[in-house]
């Protein structure tokens, strides 16, 4: 008995103890990781010598084959951009025997404690921008990049210019390596971008010249036609010609109370053939679910797989990403008055962004990305009509950060893009836009045919083949940093 009661004591000892332990000691109730990061050690070796110069020098002339870490430590003077300063701060201490020694010969440089940061491991680290003279600029494929100078200052539209640099740089280096190996159609594809890029620079449009560019950079790191099956692009000319649809006399007719409804349908239709092999009968359409299925049952419990396994770290990175990025933060800026954007123009460059990222830090798996994006950018209830609007439950995104839309669209068009493009992934693209007519038709039919109705049922397959088509077609490993 007086054997059990010390151990009793013991046992009570030992877990004041660990409680003592995780509680009362700050590195275990404050769960925070941090790494000390050395500003110019671009070699890892912990030290600064000629071998860093010559990785800036590499830098210099291919910024973006580098990673977000290595450009992150050659911002030495702290000031966001990769500029001609560094470099000279770099040449100094790596010709020194320390800091304190090249700190001694000149007036203005960075104390031996400056160039070193302890950093949360988990923290987003905002890349600085290239404000480098580019070597290659004189024989870019942007004309008028070698006489382009963004002034000096703080000004918003000297940012724009900062960030337009940064961009044209960033396009010129993944143009010159996709160049070669480019089919004829994206070589045309991408001239014709070229000429609005030229356009916006020529009228002084430097906001929508920086989106244009950072759109070119994302088709031409991620989108290819090699390897893709002929329906991935068909999915675009059929995006292409519902737009021309909502341009065309024939709808602006049907605006007029002179045409039908169903005259827009049958146009569609038309379209559905001849791109996609789809044909429809709109007076009779059927359902869109078929509940005897059982194939419908395994692919929804898949994707449910996905959408709840998704860790609170991915929501974390994904909404400090949305937060902090420059570039997502410019494209979803991007916004409308209320009915003017038709096309849903505006929408597509930060969705693509998203699903960008969240492939990235899921290692490439694409039903696990869209299941992220799903699972932040839904509330997955079915009663959620039966609820007050001003009660309903807040999404992640909603509550984290801005997703791409116009005053009309909140988070609907987010939802269409990333559920039909996840839908691809489960089913053939043919499946995939079936089942979206379908499902649009319904809504369509809800709304009475009205011009309201016919216009959102327009605009929802859009994004509904924005989604679709990047979702599939999106490569992270189509060109790949290689500077670590």
């Amino acid at each position: 008995m007086k054997k059990f009661k010390v151990l009793i004591l013991l046992v009570v000892i030992m877990a004041c103890g660990y409680v003592y332990w995780k509680v009362a000691i700050p590195s275990h109730r404050v769960k925070i990781q941090s790494e000390l990061v050395m500003l110019g050690d671009l070699d890892y070796d912990n030290k600064w010598t000629d071998a860093d110069c010559s990785i800036f020098e590499k830098l210099r002339n291919d910024p973006f084959s580098f990673g977000d870490d290595i450009a992150f430590k050659s911002d030495l003077n702290s000031n966001n951009l990769i500029d001609e300063e560094d470099y000279a701060i770099l040449k100094a201490i790596s010709g020194s025997p320390d800091t304190y020694s090249a700190l001694s010969t000149a007036r203005h440089f960075p104390n031996p404690r400056e160039l070193y940061r302890y950093m949360r491991m988990d923290s987003y680290r905002l890349r600085p921008l290239y404000a480098l003279s580019y070597p290659k600029s004189k024989d870019s494929v942007l004309t008028w990049l070698n006489n382009f100078k963004p002034s000096d200052g703080i000004s918003y539209r000297q940012q724009l210019e900062l960030e337009v640099f940064n961009e044209a740089v960033h396009f010129d280096n993944a143009y010159r390596k996709r160049l070669s190996g480019a089919s004829p159609v994206e070589k045309d594809y991408a001239q014709l971008k070229l000429s609005r890029v030229q356009e916006f620079y020529n009228n002084g449009n430097f906001y929508e010249l920086l989106l244009a560019l950072i759109e070119l950079v994302e088709d031409a790191e991620t989108l290819t036609m090699r390897n893709q099956p002929d329906i991935v692009l068909r999915l675009l000319v059929f995006r292409d010609h519902i737009r021309g649809i909502l341009k065309s006399s024939l709808y602006a007719e049907f605006e007029a109370g002179k045409n039908s409804w169903l005259d827009v349908l049958k146009q569609l239709a038309v379209f559905s053939k001849d791109d996609l092999g789809l044909e429809y009968d709109f007076t009779d359409m059927k359902s869109t679910r078929n509940f005897a299925n059982f194939r419908n049952y395994i692919e929804r419990t898949q994707w449910q797989y996905y959408k709840t396994t998704s860790r609170k770290a991915d929501f974390i990175k994904l909404i400090d990403y949305a937060q902090n990025d420059r570039r997502y933060l410019r494209a979803v800026s991007r916004t409308s008055r209320r009915g003017q954007d038709s096309l849903v123009e505006n929408h597509n460059l930060p969705m693509a962004l998203l699903y960008r990222y969240a492939l990235n830090e899921v290692k490439g798996n694409r039903k696990k990305a869209v299941g992220v994006l799903d699972e932040t950018i839904r509330i997955p209830y079915s009663w959620i009509k039966q609820i007050p609007v001003n009660m309903l439950p807040h999404g992640i995104a909603f509550e984290n950060f801005l997703l791409p839309g116009n005053k009309e669209d909140g988070l609907d068009k987010s939802r269409h893009w990333n559920v039909f493009g996840g839908i691809c992934l489960y089913k053939s693209p043919q499946e995939a836009v079936d089942l979206a007519i379908r499902r649009e038709f319904k809504d369509l039919k809800d709304g009475g045919f009205s011009k309201r109705a016919m216009h959102e049922f327009l605009r929802d397959m859009i994004a509904n083949l924005n989604g679709m088509y990047h979702v599939m077609a999106i490569d992270i490993h189509l060109i790949s940093p290689d500077g670590n």
